[in-house]
């Protein structure tokens, strides 16, 4: 297996937009005939400001001219704290392997594309959501839960 992991470039606007759809509606298991173009039409213009501001880096992984794989990570910044001094923290997210490529490493190195690209910024903070399926490469990783965090969901109704 001959595979290319790739910066992701403006150029890959519309791969990176449909592998986004695509992620999302595996990770939520939605149907293939979920509307996805709000999601769509907001990653897009997402993509557009995060790759040319450097804000988000992306890898895609490529097997010949099939994309099999996919991760990025995202920075933001934070008020400075006691253990992140600079209050620069990363957020990897998007991580994506198609079914038949999985169980071959190719996950394990987008994180660590993902994990050097923050580090060589500097980044102490690093964290990502992790689904039931990605938790134990995350843990072999070195990732832990966090215990302190909250979040207050949006009020529908």
């Amino acid at each position: 297996m001959d595979l290319i992991y790739q910066k992701a470039g403006i150029a890959d606007l519309d791969i990176l937009t449909d592998l986004r759809a695509e992620v999302l509606r595996a990770a939520n298991g939605l149907p293939s005939s979920t509307d996805m173009s709000e999601v769509k039409r907001q990653t897009r213009r997402y993509y557009q400001r995060a790759l040319l501001d450097d804000s988000h880096t992306a890898y895609l992984v490529w097997d010949g001219g099939r994309i099999v794989g996919a991760g990025g990570v995202s920075f933001f910044q934070v008020m400075p704290t006691y253990h992140n001094p600079s209050g620069t923290n990363a957020y990897i997210m998007n991580m994506y392997t198609r079914p038949e490529y999985r169980r071959r490493g190719i996950a394990r190195k987008t994180l660590d594309l993902l994990v050097q690209e923050a580090r060589n910024r500097g980044v102490a903070a690093i964290s990502l959501e992790a689904t039931a399926m990605g938790r134990p490469l995350y843990e072999a990783y070195g990732f832990i839960p966090m215990e302190h965090e909250m979040e207050l969901p949006e009020r529908r109704g």
